[in-house]
């Protein structure tokens, strides 16, 4: 039977959860019922593909679009969740999947496309070389959710984009924890108007829309608010923007994943962003999340060393891209 290449549906969830459930030997239903309403309800936020031999679901793909993550100032789609059924493996299903969520992404103007793989998965390595992806000039950086330890001094003058900013040592009260010299708490959607015009004043720019599309991310899709705020004299001094991972990329723990990272210039040299990183490392380990990650480019040398200082390491994992052809 001829297969068909269709955008993903509300209604595909009962085939998608059992499909997924078929490959990767355990269901997740929840964590696909959401990602389909997001992205039913948002459609600018994913690129979707199935494969369907009749009525029958034989693949699919989500492509989750991101415009500002990780402190980049490109438009990307992340292949996150790619799957074909095991019977039906081998017969080019991956490649029609791939296929479509590339001529969707070019209807939207979005051309590059970028996934995650085990640097291990050397067929993985093989399937998305021959289909044109290269590696990409970014580092995965990881860590587990032990406390972080206090005895490191953040960096002073971040060569980074600014919604990354995190600054140096709070003068004589140091020896006291981050966290306990500055107010932390969950973002709320109360947040976002000044959560854009802290990111205004940072970057120069007006992403509303940007946020927008974030904060339903991470206050809807995952279901648990990771995402924090942090607060001088009643008044939001930065925040940071995580979201968990529940397998996405084929990996096989849950992660949570840092998107975005901001303080106000006005809170410099006070902790604000060692604060914030070792509340949600707290709060990540009370969850039993075991893993914490981020992505680095390799020009970002201030925020390297700062992470790597905090116990980042590089994480074996290769990020690839591949740059589409505008129509």
């Amino acid at each position: 039977m001829k297969l068909r290449y269709q955008s993903l549906s509300a209604n595909d969830l009962e085939q998608v959860s059992l499909l997924d459930s078929q490959i990767i030997g355990q269901p997740r239903r929840s964590f696909f019922e959401k990602r389909l309403q997001i992205a039913t309800a948002t459609p600018e936020a994913f690129v979707t593909c199935a494969a369907r031999a009749g009525e029958e679901l034989k693949g699919y793909a989500f492509g989750r679009v991101q415009n500002g993550d990780f402190g980049s100032s490109a438009t990307v789609a992340a292949l996150d969740v790619f799957g074909v059924a095991p019977a039906s493996q081998g017969q080019g299903i991956g490649r029609g999947l791939l296929a479509g969520i590339e001529e969707r992404m070019v209807k939207k103007n979005i051309l590059r496309l970028r996934t995650e793989i085990d640097w291990t998965n050397h067929a993985m390595q093989r399937f998305f070389a021959a289909a044109g992806f290269f590696l990409a000039p970014i580092q995965i950086i990881a860590r587990d959710t032990t406390e972080l330890k206090e005895d490191v001094a953040e960096m002073v003058t971040p060569a980074m984009d600014s919604r990354w900013q995190v600054h140096g040592p709070g003068g004589n009260d140091y020896d006291r924890l981050a966290r306990d010299r500055v107010q932390t708490r969950s973002l709320r959607q109360t947040d976002l108007d000044t959560v854009i015009r802290l990111d205004r004043h940072l970057s120069g720019q007006d992403r509303r829309a940007y946020y927008q599309q974030k904060f339903a991310e991470m206050l809807q899709e995952s279901g648990i608010r990771i995402s924090l705020t942090a607060e001088k004299k009643d008044l939001l001094a930065g925040f940071i923007m995580a979201r968990l991972d529940y397998g996405e990329f084929g990996q096989p723990v849950q992660t949570a994943v840092i998107d975005t990272l901001g303080v106000d210039p006005a809170a410099q040299s006070s902790g604000v962003g060692r604060a914030l990183l070792s509340q949600l490392l707290i709060n990540l380990a009370r969850l039993q999340v075991e893993k914490i990650q981020t992505q680095i480019s390799w020009r970002q040398i201030s925020l390297h060393k700062f992470m790597c200082d905090c116990g980042f390491v590089p994480a074996q994992r290769l990020i690839l891209e591949k740059r589409l052809i505008p129509q």
